[in-house]
């Protein structure tokens, strides 16, 4: 019985599986899903284009001249996220307390379920409805915790489910790989090989002054959950409607390359607000109010994207919409709106590696020194 139970669900493949369902011609196939072109970048992957060593994230060109014969899809993501709709339909219809950690994966929050129902037989129930329902395949696990419970899913892909009991986290994860701990990249994993240690096993005895000493205070977190401690709650699911910046000016102005220099840097700290919160924007709204206190809006419906180059355009082309009088402005103001969950990655779709690196780099930055560390 479980004092704790947590249960992660993970949608196997979750982009190339609805393609996958919108066209069964392509079952069984290697298919990648992203950047069009060479210079894009993979965002999905079927398990059958994996199996050359494909994941997301890698260049397309890459991926393409391992699996020449791949099939290559630019991606939807208005019809993954309407999926992914459906199956937040259906956990908030079953589950007490859920949380969307992302447009494919979930946690349930199911302590005192053995009470009922018991906590493995009603989280089999849930996985079998979501497929049932959708024809997706979903990945399951359950255990006191989130971060074994994820761990749990990613070991039962694809489509499969697993548990976990109370009190046998730790022997759960020694044997795996430090790689499959949540956290710890391919830099890390190096870094620890280098020093002996390759498994979560040896990880969680090493003393954590060693660890500490050798990654800050990241050592310490990599030796709880070597020992498959987390105590995170699973925080109720409630959707952001928008995020918005204003500025008001402390002298009116008419400058229009100075306002569209502040309106491209509000525009870009907002955009790394969406990727730091997982949201991505079909909706922006500019807003500028006149030295007489009169004030408009414009918006316009744009493709799903928290990307800087996308959205930047789109705000420019809002201001001189709307700056039709020869009157000072006052204040000026950014909103986007529309928001759908999802990973910073669903935009590469038409983004190249190169800017998507950029972005990534300009983020450690703004992480690091603030959001108004880059101009």
């Amino acid at each position: 019985m479980y004092q704790r139970a947590i249960l992660h669900l993970d949608m196997d493949a979750f982009f190339a599986s609805v393609e996958v369902k919108k066209n069964s011609a392509l079952a069984g196939l290697p298919l990648l899903v992203g950047g069009a072109g060479g210079r894009g970048v993979v965002t999905s992957c079927s398990y059958e284009a994996r199996r050359f060593g494909i994941h997301a994230g890698m260049p397309m060109a890459i991926a393409l001249r391992r699996c020449p014969d791949a099939k290559t899809i630019r991606g939807d993501f208005e019809s993954y996220e309407q999926h992914s709709d459906i199956i937040t339909e259906i956990i908030a219809e079953e589950g007490p307390v859920y949380e969307k950690a992302s447009i494919d994966e979930f946690y349930v929050d199911i302590s005192g379920m053995d009470r009922h129902i018991g906590c493995v037989k009603w989280s089999g129930e849930l996985r079998e409805r979501i497929i049932r329902e959708t024809g997706l395949p979903i990945s399951a696990g359950l255990s006191t915790n989130k971060l074994v419970s994820k761990v749990r899913a990613g070991e039962s892909k694809p489509n499969g489910s697993g548990w976990v009991a109370d009190g046998a986290e730790r022997a759960f994860l020694s044997p795996l790989p430090v790689r499959k701990i949540p956290s710890i990249g391919s830099v890390t994993a190096r870094k620890l090989s280098l020093m002996g240690i390759r498994k979560a096993g040896t990880l969680g005895q090493v003393p954590v002054t060693l660890l500490e000493r050798e990654f800050g205070s990241m050592g310490r977190e990599f030796h709880r959950r070597a020992n498959g401690i987390d105590h995170r709650p699973v925080v109720p699911h409630a959707e952001r409607k928008s995020f918005s910046s204003e500025h008001t000016f402390q002298t009116d102005t008419i400058d229009v390359e100075f306002l569209l220099r502040k309106l491209r840097s509000m525009t870009a700290q907002l955009a790394f607000d969406l990727r730091q919160a997982g949201r991505l924007a079909a909706g922006v709204t500019v807003k500028i109010r006149y030295t007489d206190f009169n004030t408009y809006t414009r918006q316009r419906r744009i493709p799903y994207t928290a990307h800087d180059q996308q959205l930047i355009p789109v705000a420019e082309t809002l201001f001189r919409e709307l700056f039709t009088r020869r009157q000072c402005i006052r204040l000026i103001g950014i909103r986007f709106d529309r928001l759908a969950t999802g990973h910073t990655q669903l935009n590469l779709f038409t983004d190249t590696q190169e800017n998507s690196q950029l972005l990534l780099a300009m983020d450690k930055v703004r992480k690091r020194f603030g959001k108004a560390a880059l101009g």
